[in-house]
């Protein structure tokens, strides 16, 4: 008899916790890098321009690594160069606090996250199948997220045992991300699909941009609502610079952070299997809808309870989309083009978001965070009229 495959395979789960360990890295200084960039100097528009930029860098290696990946038939090397990167960043935004210093670390840390995210998101398609992909996507980020918790509240008591030492906490990042490397070395290579050679683009920094004429009419539709809405999803930077404009504490705002990210951490794996069985697409645009409303929400807010209600909605939002999408798009391609299609997406992803942080930046300091947030949920509402009007997802690509 045949030995059943595990519903959570043994490289999902390892992967999991790799992401658990390096998030809880660059979430326990996610907080409050915001505030240490304006100690040390920087405005809210440098700010916006600084995670604009670094989501630049981040856009273009993407999918540059994504159709590498692909065509040289390998995840793991990507993988393991990717988080080694990130981890090293930590510490390097401690050293010297010179803008083009700052600029350099950040963009190290994006430059790992490009190398490991489409060849990462690849290997987990591989592990699972079209019934069960969206709670494969959805059980990783959950646990991604369970980082994403420990990470704030390490932050949290850190700073209350040694308030305001920013610094010392971008070395203490430096052992989970150390941890979450060793984790990969447990990790065995499996040949991927490749495509034959006689069917590869000449490979050049951009010949991933081929993938568009290749693709789908429902990858191309998918991604247009996708990318619209990009480009008025900037930075959570900016939620939490006012959150604290509202509350006036690092420790309130934190806190707040961390409870987004523990509603986050438990409602991704339920929202995973509600998009197997009730679909990807009507599981995404409800959770687009609420985004919309947190967006208006920050608009108005001015209550501490608000910024905790507005962050539970925030943390269903992230459940609904941010696997659920991944997840839509592996479905949508063949599996010797996972890479470069999840590569695509994601490097155009950041693009957009190079836009949007930037001129949330400076909408921000020119007219105010209620105009700012308000232009960011108009466009969402933009996005989703697309998504709902296209037939998206009947077609999904056989399994490789």
């Amino acid at each position: 008899m045949q030995k059943q495959r595990p519903l959570i395979s043994r490289t999902v789960w390892i992967l999991s916790l790799v992401s658990l360990f390096a998030d809880f890295a660059s979430e326990m200084l996610y907080p409050v890098v915001p505030v240490y960039l304006k100690e040390i100097g920087f405005s809210i528009a440098l700010i916006g321009i600084l995670e604009g930029f670094a989501e630049f860098v981040v856009g273009l290696s993407k999918g540059f690594f994504g159709k590498l990946s692909d065509d040289t038939g390998r995840r793991l090397p990507f993988i393991r160069w990717g988080y080694a990167l990130s981890a090293m960043s930590k510490p390097m935004m401690a050293i010297f606090t010179w803008p083009a210093w700052i600029f350099l670390a950040r963009s190290t840390d994006r430059m790992g996250k490009g190398l490991r995210t489409a060849a990462r998101d690849a290997l987990l398609a591989a592990e699972s199948t079209h019934g069960n992909r969206g709670r494969i996507f959805s059980f990783h980020r959950g646990w991604d997220t369970v980082g994403a918790v420990l990470g704030p509240l390490f932050a949290l008591a850190f700073l209350q045992w040694f308030p305001g030492q920013y610094r010392s906490l971008f070395f203490w990042a430096l052992v989970p991300g150390v941890v979450s490397i060793a984790l990969l070395f447990l990790l065995r290579e499996k040949p991927a699909a490749t495509q034959p050679a006689a069917h590869r683009v000449p490979f050049s920094p951009f010949s991933y941009l081929s993938y568009w004429k290749q693709s789908s009419p429902e990858y191309r539709h998918l991604l247009r609502g996708l990318l619209l809405f990009a480009l008025g999803n900037s930075s959570d930077a900016f939620l939490l610079l006012q959150a604290k404009a509202i509350t006036g504490s690092d420790s309130i705002t934190i806190g707040a952070y961390i409870f987004y990210n523990i509603v986050y951490a438990l409602s991704a794996y339920p929202m995973g299997i509600l998009a197997d069985r009730w679909g990807m697409k009507k599981t995404l645009v409800s959770g687009l809808l609420i985004f919309v409303a947190v967006y208006t929400g920050f608009a108005f807010n001015t209550s501490i309870a608000g910024v905790f209600i507005l962050f539970f909605l925030y943390g269903i939002y992230a459940a609904a989309t941010e696997g659920i999408s991944k997840a839509w798009i592996a479905n949508l391609a063949p599996a010797e083009k996972r890479g470069t299609a999840i590569g695509f997406y994601t490097s155009w992803q950041s693009i957009c978001t190079l836009v949007s942080s930037s001129a949330a930046g400076l909408i921000w300091t020119a007219g105010g965070h209620t105009f700012m947030f308000l232009s960011a949920a108009a466009l969402t509402l933009i996005s989703l009229g697309w998504l709902v009007t296209g037939k998206i997802g009947k077609r999904p690509m056989p399994e490789g």
